[in-house]
């Protein structure tokens, strides 16, 4: 297998082959989209990096919808560059379907989207606090430790996001100031 590049990109056969399947999810046949976001989620990481790129170039949102399924699918690798790309890409159609994948990625997504809420970038803050709301309970307990954390920023959010969680976060959140009355 021919040597990557630094940023993991694939090489131009498997490159190819990634975009002819993301060039899939926006043909007409629903088993077809299907068909590629399956074969795009076992390939892994490899197609992370094109993903992404559809992900911001897509011509509308059902297309857009495929690519953010295709990478939840590939779920791990693809959390951290996906968050890197939200980072730099501002467009709200983008932001709001790579939180929506990352949501789905569930629990393996919780501690980065968390880390990822320190920035300065409001909007992205809200968009992750969507994607930790979207993966409820496995989000709480992470959180909640993140009420002591050394950044204010990263406390404020944190309570917030609980809040925005309502039943799911609100217990643990009044648990945790209980607690902490009862020690004083």
């Amino acid at each position: 297998m021919p040597e990557q590049n630094s940023r993991n990109d694939p090489n131009p056969s498997d490159a190819q082959k990634i975009n002819e399947l993301i060039a899939a999810l926006g043909d007409p046949s629903i088993d077809t989209r299907h068909e590629a976001v399956q074969v795009l989620g076992v390939l892994g990481k490899p197609a992370v990096p094109l993903l992404i790129t559809a992900l911001a170039d897509s011509p509308d949102n059902d297309h857009r919808w495929y690519a953010a399924v295709a990478l939840s699918r590939i779920g791990g690798p693809a959390i951290d560059p996906l968050i890197a790309a939200m980072r730099l890409n501002h467009e709200k159609d983008f932001r709001r379907y790579a939180a929506a994948a990352l949501g789905n990625m569930g629990a393996p997504a919780v501690e980065s989207l968390i880390d990822a809420m320190g920035s300065d970038d409001a909007d992205l803050r809200g968009y992750l606090s969507r994607a930790l709301c979207r993966i409820g309970k496995p989000a709480v307990e992470p959180l909640t430790r993140r009420l002591d954390d050394a950044d204010a920023l990263l406390r404020t959010c944190a309570s917030l996001t609980l809040w925005q969680m309502g039943e799911t976060g609100l217990p643990a959140m009044v648990e945790k100031i209980q607690g902490e009355e009862e020690k004083s």
